[in-house]
């Protein structure tokens, strides 16, 4: 899949592929700062605030750095049947916006369907879970104080603009759940500076870096921070710990009663049997399973009922598995396996891109019966009809005419 933002933030911090994630910090400026209105504008993000039922931590308003209690900026809707639903109160949020604050909307992605096609992008492109949250900060509110997050974050500047610290590392590679706490920020300043309109920043696990508009003054800004998780061998380890359970010899309850010759006979069992199980299901194996195993994202789905549809886009998380099994044609994706005729592959190709495909352009290139071979790819959520907002996600963003997913 092939989609502006991923190759302006290539471009950006000087990159030729993901490769640098995670490895060390990295700053530049798109080429063209017009891609960020089309991603998002602070009119657009109220807007999604106002039209969903939002509350924390999903939502959050902050006021001079502390976070606000949400009746300062939540109401209680009620429908004529009694029910009550959290939504944001505007007009206070906007008096809040006036005199200086900041919001949060975690996962945005969730929301939007230009974020949601951005990160399914940048997953493609990264092979890790991408999640979008979104900073919009007026006047000379204070951010967040000194912190270090769990995952490898980039940092796309939307608007307006916001100064930043960041420090490197006090403790390699720190995780959420950790062996020790990581408390004692570096002294290390890597960089501090103002992050404008247009400007990108990835910022590794672990680094320590804070943001504010508290030298500012008047004004605002808009940052997206999209999240990798990336698996690390605590992750394997247990992936494969959970495998253990189709092995006999662990599924044993621990002798405690037939003492220590007992024991240790059954340690030594149990030691061969876990090099085995590591031997077994290799580093390479998780990591591709955990990508086909994904369950699908949630879609809109008519099933026919408004007509057949006519335009599709391949919609998993991951870009889907192809191989080709003598005549026949495997596809692996969304925790499903689909099988083709060799035949099928030309169109598969353009099903698979990630580029929105019509239906009837496919079957005139490639002499197929594209309706056909998108039928199975649909119905396991593969693939996803086109709506209005998808299109919109995709205009402008997402080149057409080129298929980078190759069978």
């Amino acid at each position: 899949m092939d989609h502006d933002l991923v190759r302006s933030i290539e471009k950006a911090l000087g990159w030729s592929d993901p490769s640098g994630l995670g490895v060390e910090f990295a700053r530049g400026s798109m080429a063209d700062p017009g891609l960020c209105s089309q991603l998002l504008t602070p009119q657009r993000l109220l807007d999604v605030v106002m039209r969903r039922s939002l509350a924390p931590p999903q939502f959050r308003c902050f006021e001079n750095g502390t976070e606000l209690h949400p009746d300062a900026y939540l109401t209680q809707q009620v429908t004529r049947r009694g029910q009550a639903v959290p939504v944001a109160n505007m007009d206070r949020l906007g008096q809040l916006l006036q005199s200086g604050c900041t919001v949060v909307l975690d996962a945005l992605d969730a929301f939007d369907p230009t974020m949601e096609v951005a990160c399914r992008a940048l997953q493609w492109w990264s092979r890790e879970v991408v999640q979008v949250n979104t900073y919009l900060t007026t006047n000379d509110a204070a951010g967040f104080s000194l912190h270090w997050d769990d995952h490898d974050v980039v940092i796309v500047q939307i608007a307006g603009e916001k100064s930043w610290e960041v420090r490197g590392a006090s403790r390699p590679v720190p995780m959420y759940r950790d062996a020790e706490p990581n408390t004692a920020p570096s002294e290390d300043i890597v960089w501090s500076g103002t992050m404008r309109r247009g400007d990108v920043m990835h910022i590794p696990r672990g680094y320590w870096h804070q943001a504010t508009r508290a030298d500012q003054g008047e004004g605002y800004s808009l940052h997206l921070t999209f999240g990798f998780v990336k698996r690390t061998g605590v992750d394997w380890l247990t992936w494969v710990a959970d495998r253990s359970r189709e092995r006999e010899p662990f599924r044993h309850d621990l002798d405690r009663w037939n003492g220590s010759d007992a024991e240790a006979d059954q340690q030594d069992q149990l030691v061969s049997e876990v090099r085995r199980l590591v031997a077994d299901y290799p580093v390479g194996e998780y990591l591709s399973l955990r990508e086909q195993e994904r369950h699908p994202p949630r879609q809109v789905a008519t099933r026919g009922v408004f007509g057949p549809p006519t335009t599709v886009l391949c919609v998993a998380d991951f870009p889907p598995q192809v191989e080709h099994q003598g005549e026949m044609i495997e596809v692996r994706a969304a925790g499903k396996k689909i099988t083709f005729g060799e035949r099928a592959g030309p169109a598969l190709l353009q099903l698979l891109s990630g580029h929105p495909v019509d239906l009837v352009d496919v079957t005139a290139t490639t002499g197929v019966d594209a309706a056909a071979i998108a039928e199975p790819l649909l119905e396991e959520g593969v693939c996803a009809e086109l709506t209005e907002a998808l299109s919109s996600a995709c205009t402008g963003l997402i080149p057409t005419g080129t298929y980078s997913n190759t069978p």
